[in-house]
């Protein structure tokens, strides 16, 4: 028996796995996150499975789900949204389960940033722009930020921020960020990403807020600040470069 903590991806159910679609079908019991797990990622649960929303539950009720699973010698399907590793809350799962010496795995989904950035079609690092994503989120009730890992400080690096959970604080962010980047700093906010009803909003760190506003998005939406959003430059990648030789592309002579 095994409990498979499974990244459905970040809301379009033809973005799932074939890793995941084979062991939810073959999971007689299946445990989802209902608030941000499409159905469609349900479809491939056995007809005959035992299938249960755990938005409402809390982590006692839901370790004991695990729990009977594992006394029942019966597979679970733990289906969170994006990719488990980010903001998955699946760390205090796993430490519940190793305490009760009942096996698990990880399958990785598509994270929200990458679909995100798909919707955007752009890349979030560009050449002599930003070659590196930084994926964090302002500090909340529910889970404090480290003061080491506080926007103040992340902006300082100039590279492309993805906010998870951070929508509702965009004046905040903008006022952090501008000193860093310059009001004019392209922000792109992306509402269910992948989803049948996405929406983008494009625009500045000096307008960003107002937009976002007057859309009336307040949640489920990814945050997204770099001059990387701005597309291509004249730069270019050196991998694909005539002057650049390697292993499999040596240098002609």
């Amino acid at each position: 028996m095994t409990v498979h903590f499974i990244g459905a991806g970040p809301g379009a159910a033809d973005l799932l796995t074939l890793r995941a679609a084979n062991v939810i079908a073959r999971c007689p019991v299946v445990l989802f996150a209902g608030s941000l797990v499409p159905e469609g990622v349900l479809a491939h649960a056995a007809a005959d499975a035992l299938v249960k929303d755990t938005a409402s539950m809390t982590l006692e009720e839901i370790v004991a789900e695990m729990t009977a699973a594992h006394e029942a010698g019966l597979d679970v399907a733990r289906i969170h949204s994006g990719d488990p590793s980010i903001y998955g809350a699946i760390s205090e799962q796993m430490r519940a389960l190793e305490e009760r010496g009942i096996p698990y795995e990880v399958v990785p989904g598509v994270p929200a940033f990458a679909a995100a950035a798909a919707a955007l079609k752009t890349e979030l690092t560009q050449p002599g722009v930003s070659q590196t994503v930084i994926l964090t989120r302002l500090s909340g009730k529910a889970t404090p930020v480290p003061e080491r890992e506080r926007l103040e400080e992340l902006a300082k690096s100039g590279a492309t921020l993805a906010l998870h959970l951070s929508v509702r604080r965009l004046r905040e962010i903008a006022r952090i960020c501008t000193p860093h980047y310059g009001a004019d700093c392209p922000v792109a906010v992306v509402y269910r990403a992948s989803w049948p009803d996405e929406r983008v909003i494009t625009g500045t760190l000096a307008d960003i807020a107002e937009k976002v506003r007057a859309a009336k998005i307040t949640r489920t939406a990814l945050v997204l600040v770099g001059h990387a959003l701005a597309g291509p430059t004249e730069a270019r990648s050196g991998l694909y470069d005539p002057a650049h030789a390697h292993l499999l592309r040596p240098r002609r002579r």
